[in-house]
């Protein structure tokens, strides 16, 4: 009995050691994201309190976790500063970029906006020289963007016609995604785990999107949520689990590997929607899933000739 508790602690520690098993992860976890929300919204709940319950939820989760497995103190000033910088930029920004645009340029470029998040991280770390991409890992985004950019354009038939100021407002989304990837990676606060930064920075991103559903409902509207207990119970349990690999991963991987979850979240929405959602979609879409998969495989393997490459310096 013993032997196999074991061998499971050992197949998660691997697990939580493998970028490419992170990112894979990570992003079928945020792939899961939209479909809940989705179910959400149609439930009657504000998209402001919804984004709150994720943070709060899993926030809660990891600060738990990480009280009984590390003892670490969650209060020191480099990890409070970073948990407000980071909630504001990562979380908080582009959730009310999100919630003011879509309805103006419809969901589809609201979309690609996030899927622009990896070119726009890459850009960041080379011109800032945080652990920038190799030539390849260059080429694997870019075949990751296309693949996204074609699963996109044929799920969303809702491009709407975009006015030239709320498009821009739009492009501030990567903008904000990418200075988040970038500055988590730069202002890591020394010996702070990923499980203890995912809690506070989760935490710290409730009030101002609180504040947000408040002035936006006219009150704090919490029927809608005691309604659905059973997907606000589902939300929190996958928002945790994606937390808790997202951290990890850019602890590990650095932030243009990390970017691309959003790459993995377009393709598994392919996979939901066939198997879950019952929708059916043309020969495109799934081309554009093959596409992804190829610029993974291309990032996955810059990844590890760079450390390899690390590796080999070090001795």
């Amino acid at each position: 009995m013993g032997s196999r508790n074991e061998c499971g602690d050992d197949k998660f520690g691997r697990s939580m050691n493998s970028p490419l098993l992170l990112l894979l992860g990570t992003g079928a976890a945020l792939g899961l994201n939209f479909p809940l929300g989705k179910m959400a919204m149609a439930a009657g709940i504000n998209p402001a309190l919804w984004a709150t319950i994720i943070c709060l939820g899993a926030g809660v989760a990891m600060l738990v976790v990480s009280k009984v497995e590390e003892h670490s103190r969650t209060g020191d000033a480099s990890v409070v500063q970073f948990a407000i910088v980071s909630g504001l930029i990562s979380y908080v920004a582009p959730n009310l970029l999100t919630f003011s645009v879509i309805l103006k340029i419809g969901s589809g470029l609201t979309a690609i906006m996030f899927a622009l998040s990896p070119v726009v991280t890459a850009l960041f770390s080379i011109l800032l020289r945080v652990r920038p991409p190799s030539l390849l890992g260059v080429v694997g985004i870019a075949f990751g963007l296309l693949g996204a950019v074609v699963i996109i354009v044929y799920r969303n038939a809702d491009f709407s016609d975009a006015s030239l100021p709320w498009f821009l407002a739009a492009l501030l989304i990567p903008l904000f995604l990418g200075a988040g990837n970038i500055y988590r990676t730069l202002a890591w606060p020394e010996g702070a785990s990923p499980r203890r930064l995912a809690a506070v920075t989760n935490l710290a991103a409730v009030p101002p999107l609180l504040s947000v559903a408040v002035v936006t409902s006219g009150a704090l509207e919490l029927a809608p949520l005691a309604a659905v207990p059973g997907l606000v119970a589902l939300q929190i349990a996958v928002s945790s689990v994606m937390f808790l690999m997202f951290f990890r991963l850019q602890q590990l991987g650095g932030p243009t590997y990390l970017s691309q979850i959003g790459y993995i979240a377009a393709a598994v929405g392919v996979v939901i929607g066939v198997g879950w959602l019952g929708e059916t979609y043309p020969a495109s879409v799934w081309i554009g899933t093959a596409i992804v998969a190829v610029g993974i495989a291309l990032s996955s393997f810059a990844q590890v000739r760079q450390a390899q490459a690390k590796h080999s310096q070090a001795n």
